[in-house]
C-alpha cells in the first residue's frame, strides 16, 4: 500500500475528485492549507498598494491506495490539476506499513 499526498490549488478540487472517481478511487481526505513553494508567494495590489501574499491557499489531499493503483491515481491528479504555471502543487508517495478499518476491524489491504 502507498500513501499519496498531493498539494493542489483549491480551484482544482472538483476536477481532481472527478478524475479520482473516474480512475476507480473515491476515498480521500482533503484539508485546507496555506503555503508556498519556489515562487515565494505573489505580489498583489490592495487599495493601490503592493502587498506580498507569501502563504497562498492550497488543499492537501491524502489517499491510501493499493500498490497497483499508484500510477493511475497520480496520472488522475496531475491531469486534473496541471496548468503549467508555478504553484500547481506537489505529489508525495510513501509506503504504508498497515491500516485498520475502525468500523469492522479489518486489517491490511482489505481495510482499504
Amino acid at each position: 500500500m502507498k500513501k499519496i499526498e498531493a498539494i493542489i490549488r483549491p480551484e482544482n478540487l472538483e476536477a481532481v475528485k472527478d478524475a479520482l472517481v473516474a480512475a476507480g478511487h473515491a476515498g480521500l481526505t482533503v484539508v485546507d492549507a496555506k503555503g508556498h513553494g519556489i515562487q515565494q508567494g505573489v505580489v498583489t495590489n490592495v487599495g493601490g498598494e503592493k502587498v506580498v501574499v507569501d502563504l497562498l491557499p492550497k488543499l492537501y489531499i491524502t489517499a491510501v491506495v493499493h500498490d497497483h493503483e499508484v500510477d493511475a491515481i497520480i496520472d488522475a491528479i496531475v491531469s486534473a490539476s496541471r496548468s503549467g504555471n508555478v504553484g500547481d502543487g506537489k505529489i508525495f508517495i510513501s509506503p504504508v506499513e498497515g491500516v485498520l478499518r475502525v468500523r469492522t476491524g479489518e486489517i491490511g489491504a482489505e481495510a482499504l
